[in-house]
């Protein structure tokens, strides 16, 4: 009787078990994973892209998610491979934001311009919102070698941007041109005086120093640096990946889901206080506090 009591006792001075903590919202992410239609070369296992994707997305149809962000480099070349990988991503559920990588635009001079309409995007570059927090789907082809047709006006500001200002910077990386810089920094102070928090999609990382970066990284990191809204930038296209903090803000980037057997992508859960981000195959587990604004 006595040891009931006290067990009795003790279950009510517990009090409840702790619930655990749930997210805001959560989306998917994958970079890179870059199909093309071509033999195996080196660690480009073109061969396992279809496959990695598919399970991939029936992995995010099984999950709550406000959307998916593909970062770049859904194919590595051929206007074909579009219509080959496509209808995989299709058979995803959630809303999908495609941002344009380098390879987006290894196809013909003719086809160059169709590009964003081929992955449904009206522009670009582009906002949007998610409880609390201001996503920006970015373009670091405004300034680039190869995302234009050869000859045309923004080519040739291209090259002369590079020969005049870029010239020790690799022709297969891309820079975000004046207006988009400024449709940036306009978005994140509107983003400040909201008390919203940005994360920012590109292909191309800007943070830490590698020669993937954007042509113009500097000045990317000088305004984002102005603007305490900025809080991650999450990227593709170094296959490896790679992870910087600086000045509060996460620079994450994601490593490839081309260049593995096994697979590589993630869900992102968001929190007031961080964004965990909960890696699949090589892609490793993250934790990214948030600092006050």
């Amino acid at each position: 009787m006595r040891w009931t009591i006290l067990l009795a006792l003790a279950a009510i001075g517990a009090g409840p078990a702790p619930r655990e903590e749930t997210p805001a919202f959560s989306i998917g992410a994958i970079a890179d994973a870059q199909y093309a239609d071509a033999p195996d070369s080196g660690q480009r296992m073109y061969h396992t892209s279809p496959g990695k994707l598919a399970a991939a997305m029936g992995d995010f149809n099984r999950q709550k998610l406000a959307f998916v962000v593909h970062l770049g480099d859904f194919i590595d070349k051929d206007w074909a491979s579009y219509d080959a990988l496509l209808p995989v991503a299709a058979k995803l559920r959630h809303p999908v934001h495609y941002v344009l990588g380098n390879h987006e635009f290894s196809v013909d001079d003719a086809y160059k311009l169709q590009v964003p309409a081929k992955l449904g995007m009206k522009k670009r570059y582009y906002s949007f919102e998610r409880q609390g927090w201001l996503f920006l789907v970015t373009d670091g082809n405004d300034l680039s070698s190869y995302a234009w047709p050869a000859g045309s006006p923004e080519h040739k500001r291209s090259m002369a941007a590079h020969t005049a200002l870029y010239a020790d910077k690799p022709l297969w990386d891309g820079a975000i041109g004046g207006e988009q810089m400024a449709w940036m920094d306009a978005e994140l102070g509107r983003a400040d005086k909201r008390h919203l928090k940005v994360m920012i999609f590109s292909h191309f990382p800007v943070y830490p120093e590698n020669k993937h970066n954007l042509w113009n990284a500097p000045a990317v990191i000088a305004l984002l640096e102005r603007h305490p809204s900025a809080k991650v930038w999450l990227d593709g296209h170094n296959h490896d990946g790679n992870y910087g903090e600086r000045a509060g803000i996460h620079y994450v980037n994601m490593k490839a889901m081309l260049d593995t057997p096994e697979t590589s992508y993630a869900r992102l859960d968001f929190f007031k206080d961080r964004v965990e981000l909960h890696g699949t195959g090589r892609q490793q587990d993250m934790t990214l506090k948030i600092r006050p604004d």
